[in-house]
């Protein structure tokens, strides 16, 4: 309506200036409401024409839409593993801190784990001892073994030298005798030091293996016992929790409630535009924005983001092919808009619907000084309609409560 206004000012206008004046033709006379399409034809042809032509290049370098929102993701409250609920630490609706308790399963099962890995250790702690004892024995054992094989060696040398002296006190049995008795003695100092090394291996690599196990299944019973505590994992407010000791919660079926981040929806706005305005949207553009949670109410934004892909688009792959028809409705092209201001954002509720305006700019390219007159003044009329679409934001910032609170019957 504003577009066909000012259209008429340059058409109709001096249309019935001239059949007023020019031809002498009266409004309610020569000119009344069944002779006014005639007589005012080629005006209102001209206005018709000229405000579609507005219209277009108004809405097309200077998007509108009303799809404009601001999203915002919640953190399902859910424990990493099953179980049933012991203790409660927040309510309903509260404000919690990030890392603070929400609820506690019962971790009876996961306490005696702890337990377990506990005495593990203590009973490879005491391993430990018994082998630094083992090694004291052995070592007593070898010695007392090289004692009784240096007796032998020697009684052993003694009837080798009678021996050979021709003596027939020594008799060859007697000599056999001996040495059997030093190698069963060499045998034995041989399994001595053997159990001593065994020993020493089992201090030195086995035991602290099986101690560095115990203390893994320790810290590993430990972080189970620390997974029965949930906590919150941002700062936010806790909703739809109605959560009871004695319950049951699953982290793939039964949350438990729901967080919502304290900074959700507060910081970027996510508006769709028409899908052929896509070559108009780019990023440090300047927009606007009106929201039903904060009526009356214009807020500066700038376009940070435009996203590349068409949500429309998408599909899962399955087993059927996708046929182009089942897209029923196009998509638009996902902006993302940011306060121009800090604190822009403030007062608006996380999740309220707005209507959002994005202006095109030419300054830039108007004062390189490389295009020419012609097409200068082009781009300057086109950043001048901006105004017009900047008015009818503001027409609809005011008018948009009335509506929604008188006419539409709520």
């Amino acid at each position: 309506m504003l577009e066909i206004l000012l259209c008429s000012l340059l058409t109709i206008l001096p249309d019935y200036l001239y059949r007023r004046y020019g031809q002498g033709k009266r409004i309610g006379h020569e000119i009344t409401l069944y002779s006014v399409w005639f007589e005012l034809r080629w005006g209102i042809i001209t206005c018709l024409m000229l405000a579609v032509g507005l219209i277009t290049v108004i809405f097309y370098n200077h998007p509108s839409t009303t799809n404009a929102t601001l999203f915002f993701r919640t953190v399902p409250i859910v424990p990493e593993t099953n179980g049933r609920v012991a203790e409660i630490h927040a309510r309903q609706g509260e404000k919690i801190a990030q890392g603070a308790p929400i609820f506690r399963l019962d971790s009876v099962k996961q306490e005696a784990a702890v337990e377990t890995a506990r005495r593990k250790i203590a009973e490879v702690d005491a391993a430990l001892i018994v082998a630094r004892v083992d090694i004291q024995t052995n070592e007593a054992k070898i010695q007392e073994a090289r004692s009784a094989l240096e007796q032998a060696l020697d009684e052993l040398r003694t009837k080798q030298e009678l021996k050979a002296r021709n003596s027939g006190t020594v008799t060859d049995r007697e000599i056999e005798r001996l040495e059997n008795l030093v190698a069963g003695r060499q045998a034995a100092v041989a399994a001595t030091v053997a159990a001593r090394e065994s020993a020493q291996t089992r201090i030195s690599a086995l035991l602290p293996a099986e101690k560095a196990s115990a203390e893994a299944a320790l810290a590993q019973a430990e972080i189970e016992v620390a997974k029965t505590v949930i906590r919150a994992g941002v700062a936010g407010h806790i909703e739809q929790f109605a959560l009871r000791v004695g319950d049951v919660v699953n982290p793939f079926m039964r949350p438990a409630g729901i967080l919502i981040p304290e900074d959700a929806g507060r910081k970027a706005l996510q508006a769709g535009f028409n899908q052929v305005e896509a070559q108009v949207l780019k990023v440090g553009m300047i927009a606007e924005v009106t929201c039903l949670s904060k009526p009356w109410t214009i807020i500066p934004m700038v376009v940070t983001d435009v996203q590349d892909f068409i949500a429309a688009g998408q599909f899962r792959g399955g087993e059927q092919l996708i046929d182009a028809q089942q897209v029923r409705a196009p998509g638009t092209i996902l902006a993302f808009l940011e306060p121009l201001y800090e604190g822009g954002l403030e007062g608006v509720v996380p999740g309220s619907s707005c209507i959002a305006n994005a202006y095109t700019s030419n300054h830039d390219r108007i004062a390189s000084g490389k295009l020419g007159a012609a097409h200068s003044v082009a781009l300057h009329a086109v950043d001048a309609v901006g105004l017009v679409h900047a008015l009818l934001l503001r027409i609809q910032a005011t008018v948009l409560p009335i509506k929604l609170l008188v006419f539409s019957g709520h």
